[in-house]
Order: C-alpha cells, then sequence, then structure tokens
C-alpha cells in the first residue's frame, strides 16, 4: 500500500519549483505527469460488479465466542486478497482524529513551507516525490512527506514539521498506538497460521517503523496521471489511515483492479512481502495502486512495519518446506532496491522451486 523506504527518491533541489498540488487547477499536464497508458493497463471492477473487499472486526477477534471464526476470515483474508478493512480497531480516537488534523493542516502549508523538511539528495525521508526508476522520470500525481518513527533514537527530527504546532506530538502518539495495534493483530494472525505467537510477534518486535503522510490533488486529468504507481509493498505489515472519504486506491486480483473505497472508522491493513516471505507464502502481499480524483483531493497517513527472524529474512519454523531462501536483512533491502529500479520483484527472486504436490499449503 503506498509505497515507502525502497524507492528512488528525488533530490531537494528537484522539487524546489512545484509539486502536483501545483498544477491541481491547470488545465495543461506537465509531461513529467502523463502516464495514460499505465492508467488504462488492467480492468477496473465496476460499481455494478457484486464483490467485497474483506471486512475483519477487531471486536470479534478478541471475544471468545466470535474469535475463531473471525480468526479465520482474518487468515481467509490474508491469503486470498492480502487486504482487508478493520473496524473496531482499538485505536483511541482522538489520537487517530489528531493525525488526520495534522496531516490535513501540513499538507495545506505553502509550499515554501513543506520544504522547510524537503528530501535531501540520495535520501527518502522528508517531503517531495517518492517515485520509481521503472517508471522512467514519471512522477506519481502525488507530494508525500515520509519518516522514520520507530525505533525512536532513529528518528531524524531534523524532517519532523514544527508547523503545524501539533504535528510532532500527534504523530509520535500515533505511532505508539499503531505498534499496539500491530501486536495485537499478529496475535490473531499466528493463530491462524499455527505457529508460536512468540516466533511472529518477535519477528516485529523492534524492527523499524516508517510513516508516509501522502496527498493526492485533484486533477483535471484523471484518465492520465496516478496517484501511484503499482507496486507491493516490500516490508512487513502496513497500516493506512484515510484521512478523509476520498476513494481511489485500487487492489489488483485475478488480473483485475478492484476499488477499495474507504469506510468510516476503519483502517486498511495489507501484508508486505517480507510478511509474505516470513509465512513461506500462506499470506500474499498484493499489487495495488492508486488513482487521482478530478474533484476532490485525498490524503492517508500510512504506517509501514518492518520485520526479520535473528536479523535474517526468511520463512518462519513450522510451515513447512521453506519456500523462500534466506537473506540478511540488509542484503534484502539492498536487492529490493534494485529490483524496484528495475522494474522487477525482488521477493520473485528469492523463491526456491517446488514440485507440484508442495505447491498445495
Amino acid at each position: 500500500m503506498e509505497r515507502v523506504v525502497d524507492e528512488v527518491v528525488l533530490s531537494r533541489a528537484e522539487i524546489t519549483d512545484a509539486t502536483a498540488a501545483t498544477f491541481a487547477d491547470s488545465t495543461v499536464l506537465p509531461d513529467r505527469y502523463a502516464r495514460p497508458d499505465e492508467v488504462r493497463d488492467g480492468v477496473v471492477v465496476g460499481d455494478d460488479e457484486n464483490y467485497e473487499v474483506p471486512l475483519v472486526d477487531m471486536a470479534r477477534l478478541l471475544d471468545p465466542d466470535s474469535s475463531e471464526a473471525e480468526t479465520a476470515k482474518l487468515g481467509s483474508a490474508c491469503r486470498d486478497w492480502g487486504f482487508f478493512q478493520l473496524t473496531n480497531h482499538g485505536v483511541e480516537e482522538s489520537v487517530a482524529q489528531d493525525m488526520k488534523d495534522s496531516t490535513t493542516q501540513f499538507f495545506r502549508l505553502p509550499l515554501d513551507k513543506k520544504k522547510a523538511v524537503a528530501t535531501k539528495a540520495g535520501g527518502f525521508e522528508g517531503f517531495g516525490h517518492h517515485f520509481l526508476g521503472a517508471s522512467r522520470g514519471k512522477l506519481d500525481w502525488a507530494e508525500s512527506l515520509v519518516l522514520k518513527t520507530q525505533l525512536m533514537e532513529e528518528r531524524s527530527m531534523e524532517f519532523w514539521p514544527a508547523d503545524p504546532a501539533a504535528f510532532r506530538s500527534s504523530l509520535d502518539k500515533y505511532s505508539l498506538e499503531m505498534s499496539k495495534l500491530t501486536s495485537r493483530l499478529l496475535a490473531f494472525m499466528a493463530s491462524d497460521l499455527g505457529v508460536e505467537p512468540e516466533a511472529l510477534a518477535g519477528a516485529f518486535r523492534g524492527k523499524k517503523q516508517t510513516v508516509a503522510l501522502h496527498h493526492y490533488p485533484p486533477c483535471q486529468h484523471p484518465d492520465k496521471v496516478l496517484g501511484i504507481t503499482p507496486h507491493h509493498d516490500g516490508l512487513g505489515l502496513t497500516l493506512l489511515l484515510h484521512v478523509d472519504d476520498t476513494p481511489g486506491l485500487q487492489v489488483r486480483r485475478d488480473g483485475r483492479w478492484f476499488p477499495l473505497d474507504p469506510l468510516p472508522g476503519a483502517l486498511v491493513i495489507n501484508v508486505g512481502d517480507m510478511l509474505q516471505i516470513l509465512t513461506n507464502g500462506r499470506y500474499k502481499s498484493p499489487e495495488h495502486r492508486v488513482l487521482a480524483d478530478a474533484e476532490r483531493g485525498r490524503a492517508t497517513a500510512v504506517v509501514f512495519q518492518e520485520a526479520c527472524v535473528g536479523g535474517m529474512v526468511r520463512p518462519l519454523p513450522g510451515l513447512g518446506d521453506a519456500r523462500y531462501r534466506a537473506i540478511e536483512y540488509a542484503e534484502y533491502f539492498e536487492g529490493n532496491y534494485t529490483a524496484l529500479a528495475e522494474g522487477t520483484r525482488f521477493v520473485d527472486s528469492l523463491q526456491i522451486s517446488v514440485t507440484h504436490d508442495e505447491k498445495e499449503v
């Protein structure tokens, strides 16, 4: 969902003049945003088709009377879609609202104020454009703010906006809430997978967390721009908060794009490549993208949780013969970065060939 960390990023100098928001009201689309062929790539499921993106209820997961059935529902969502909307998630409403307000207020600032926390050449933290090299230099119709949030000692506060005044406090509280929610979800995922809860929880505990705030301005040419390029999330688990009710997120399944409309009060959760490897392919990291809206802007606050086992990205024990080769954490990031720049998917290169009989899990 809405990628981060493993991207090619524009330097500070390249965002000084304009962002997508600069051209929101323009009838002329700059060529660096024009990607009509990519927008038309794939069939979008229509409103007249009957489908439902999985919905998981945390209250039912926690209720002993319904936990078993809801856990099975969670597992099915992770296997079949890799995406689900989570209701009754337990995140304090005031904390979520403060995060929404801070996100909205930041992106409403004049460009020169947002540039105070602009990305630096060769880095990914800060404000700017975040795009894939495979897009041949074309930009997503978005502006983003990417920040390390956990571990706390790795935070680069120079990139944390001081304006709006409540931003840092809001993000700090929200980051902790996402860590707690991740732990709750992992316990039920472990139950579904049949692995020791500590094995899965330990893979995420004490690992890095990153947040990406995205703003997709309205665009008078929605059929020619991509809010975010189609991609798979390279990290462990992704948790997305809709700041508003503007649609745009789409998930590819069986070769078709399924729109995922915001559900009031819900968070969107998706499996990343690291979790796909940890679960030995039981859970699937799905491809997804974001389209722009002609009339309304869209904003999201997305948290990415990383994972590894003893410094290695590898399948957990107890899930059958390994279908992915183990790789050192640092090597995984290097390989993922290179694959993204080449327009390939690194996790595919880690797969171990299996016989036909072994393919059923």
